[in-house]
């Protein structure tokens, strides 16, 4: 076993008085004159101006050091600044960084893609430069195979936000977007902490449910009687709405209800893949077989990099098979080529999917008594290093701890020196892949800081 490059039991480390610091506040109000509003919200929440990072750490110009537990939102697979990671793209900048030509650095990425797929038939890959972009490509693709399109998605789910991928998201975030393609249908998930029919899963008491009424507002909804569905899409593991984790059962009987409609499934591992929950792909926890599956976020190391994986026969469906029916112009450019493979060789040589799981069980061990000790804690889940805490106001109703509350828990932990994504109730937690255990109970430490400190003011109504 090859040993993780990063340093090991890495800390936080607050010097300035406030944070964010003076250079950081200066810096900011600079930008803030110049740049558009909607950056995401953590980065403008913090108000700190990185200037390096490593491994789970990241330095502002104010010499603060923080431990990072967002990762980009899932971009940051192999942690920050990797040595192999930042010696490949020197290595490829030297040679050619653009063109859709064919280079050594595709060829190679492909094989190293063929070496892990899912199953036999998903061997033919396309690349693109953002998860939205592979998320519409797979529409048009599923289309164009099937010949029809009514599309079906769920709620809590997120696939982007262009046009195309809007219509799929199973949020309000969309309602001053439409109107929207028709022919979408939006089912709910297996999201069962907060299930929407008030039913309990617990030894399958509610015997799924969420499937049955699925089926029957299909069945309901549809233009002839379910003949013109093109495809399901669908998270293994939901990320946007919570870092939510569906029983194993629920994925197999959406795949079944896909194969009923006779649609094909399309699986968006964008979060869930390379080992992010402690398995290569998040598929694999429930053995589904989708039709298409798009993959981005860590694929490249942070690298903007997208793609959709699919087979022989339902990539050969026209005109998205024509030239250029299919292409993007930075999708497969050879410095994206490289980044995937050395993020891919990082996450295979370093073992880091089976770090993630291993350490994904330390860590969830470690806070799985936040619910006992914290009268706001509602639930505490993970699979591999993909985990949540739901914080609610009321754990009968387990409504979520509102939006003041939440955003005084994040400045917390700022100044302590960790960043979250604790501005909403369910708070996800996705460090890098690379992280030990050592580091691990650093975070955990602030956590339990932070909570303790916070127990009088978060319980109150």
């Amino acid at each position: 076993m090859h040993p993780i490059s990063y340093p090991k039991n890495q800390r936080a480390n607050i010097i300035s008085k406030s944070v964010p610091g003076d250079k950081s506040i200066s810096l900011r109000k600079s930008e803030d004159k110049m740049i558009a509003p909607g950056l995401q919200g953590f980065a403008l929440m913090a108000g700190i101006v990185v200037d390096s990072a490593l491994g789970s750490t990241v330095t502002d110009v104010d010499g603060n050091t923080y431990l990072d537990i967002i990762g980009g939102i899932g971009v940051g697979g192999i942690g920050h600044s990797h040595p192999k990671y930042i010696e490949a793209l020197k290595v490829q900048l030297e040679k050619v960084a653009i063109g859709s030509f064919t280079s050594t650095a595709r060829i190679e990425l492909l094989q190293q893609l063929n070496e892990h797929r899912l199953h036999q038939n998903l061997n033919r890959i396309q690349f693109y430069s953002s998860g939205a972009e592979a998320v519409e490509s797979a529409i048009r693709l599923a289309k164009n195979y099937t010949k029809k399109w009514e599309l079906v998605s769920f709620w809590g789910g997120f696939h982007g936000k262009t046009q195309g991928a809007l219509a799929l998201m199973g949020s309000d975030f969309k309602n001053t977007y439409g109107p929207f393609s028709p022919g979408t249908h939006i089912l709910p998930y297996a999201n069962c902490y907060r299930c929407p029919f008030k039913m309990s899963y617990e030894n399958k008491k509610c015997g799924l449910y969420c499937i049955e009424w699925a089926r029957k507002q299909l069945k309901m909804e549809l233009s002839s009687g379910g003949e013109g569905v093109a495809a399901f899409i669908i998270e293994p593991m939901q990320g946007t709405a919570g870092n939510v984790i569906p029983p194993i059962e629920f994925m197999v009987e959406v795949a079944n209800l896909a194969k009923e409609f006779e649609a094909l499934l399309i699986v968006d591992e964008m979060i869930t893949g390379f080992g992010r929950t402690g398995l290569y792909w998040g598929s694999m926890h429930s053995q589904i077989k989708p039709d298409i599956i798009t993959i981005g976020k860590q694929f490249a190391g942070g690298f903007p990099l997208s793609a959709i994986i699919s087979s022989d026969e339902i990539t050969a469906a026209r005109p998205w098979s024509n030239p250029s029916g299919s292409s993007s112009s930075y999708g497969g450019n050879p410095l994206a080529m490289a980044a995937a493979n050395a993020a891919l060789k990082i996450i295979n040589e370093e073992k880091l999917v089976e770090n993630s799981n291993r350490v994904g069980k330390y860590f969830l061990d470690k806070i799985k008594d936040y619910p006992s000790r914290f009268p706001f804690i509602g639930e505490v889940r993970g699979q591999g290093l993909f985990l949540s805490i739901e914080m609610v106001s009321d754990k009968k109703n387990r409504t979520p701890l509102s939006k003041e509350k939440c955003n005084l828990i994040f400045d917390q932990f700022l100044k302590r020196g960790l960043l979250t994504m604790s501005y909403t109730g369910s708070f996800r937690i996705q460090p890098a892949m690379t992280i030990d255990t050592a580091t691990v109970d650093n975070i955990v430490a602030i956590m339990d800081e932070v909570f303790e400190s916070l127990r009088n003011e978060l319980c109150c109504q």
